[in-house]
């Protein structure tokens, strides 16, 4: 499955730890401990295992990281898991790999959008973090954010008002395809059209590629709005997090 393909290869082009395991793989990645995304136990067939079997499998597999993630592949089993895994404090949320099948229809009303580098929107990035994760620090995590994105030879494409962007999209790029990592609008500008305006930027600027990923939360709103754009659903992972 393409989706899932590029899911994997982009752990693996980060992490310094790939390991298989009985049931999936675990992925590491040392030099950054506080990134999620990159320091979880990939659930790929159904382990027929428990939510606290899984639980301990983890804490195993992930010491030395203050959190804890298990993605979950068939859905069948993510659903047999989720209460157990919510029952014990964790966070349970379903993500959907969208590819770019359909021309994105024609823009309404413009609305400018500028390249910025990288810390320009390092505020919106602290935002949507505590949006997301109100009781956890940042710590280190925004530097070993731009790091990776450095990796994968990010863009960033932003609403700037009065010199400060209120809106911004992240695209990265690899082996001739891209994604669009990163879609944010300030709390007080949303409504305003802003999101569907950098995303669409982000569309414009990854040009000819093979393939075009976004990834939503696929009980959210903003899959509608990609879908609004031409992205289609692809995959579907169901992720199990339990916060530092």
């Amino acid at each position: 499955m393409r989706a899932r393909d590029w899911a994997h290869a982009g752990q693996a082009a980060v992490c310094d730890v790939v390991e298989p395991w009985e049931h999936g793989t675990v992925v590491r990645a040392t030099r950054y401990p506080t990134y999620f995304h990159y320091n979880l136990v990939r659930v790929e067939e159904d382990p027929g295992m428990s939510a606290g079997a899984l639980a301990a499998f983890a804490d195993e597999a992930l010491a030395g990281v203050e959190h804890r993630r298990v993605d979950v592949e068939p859905l069948d089993v993510a659903e047999r898991l989720r209460p157990d895994f919510r029952a014990m404090g964790w966070l349970s949320y379903c993500l959907v790999w969208m590819r770019h099948e359909a021309p994105a229809p024609r823009a309404g009303r413009p609305i400018a959008v500028e390249e910025v580098p990288w810390d320009a929107v390092r505020d919106l990035r602290a935002e949507w973090h505590y949006e997301d994760f109100p009781q956890v620090d940042l710590g280190d995590h925004l530097e070993e954010a731009r790091e990776v994105a450095e990796l994968r030879g990010d863009r960033v494409l932003a609403v700037v008002e009065r010199d400060e962007p209120v809106a911004y999209s992240q695209l990265e790029w690899r082996d001739g395809s891209a994604e669009i990592t990163q879609v944010f609008v300030h709390g007080p500008h949303r409504g305003r059209g802003l999101g569907t305006a950098v995303t669409r930027a982000a569309i414009e600027a990854a040009g000819e590629v093979d393939d075009l990923w976004i990834v939503a939360d696929d009980e959210g709103r903003p899959k509608h709005l990609y879908a609004a754009l031409g992205f289609r659903p692809s995959w579907r992972s169901v992720h199990m997090l339990r916060l530092p």
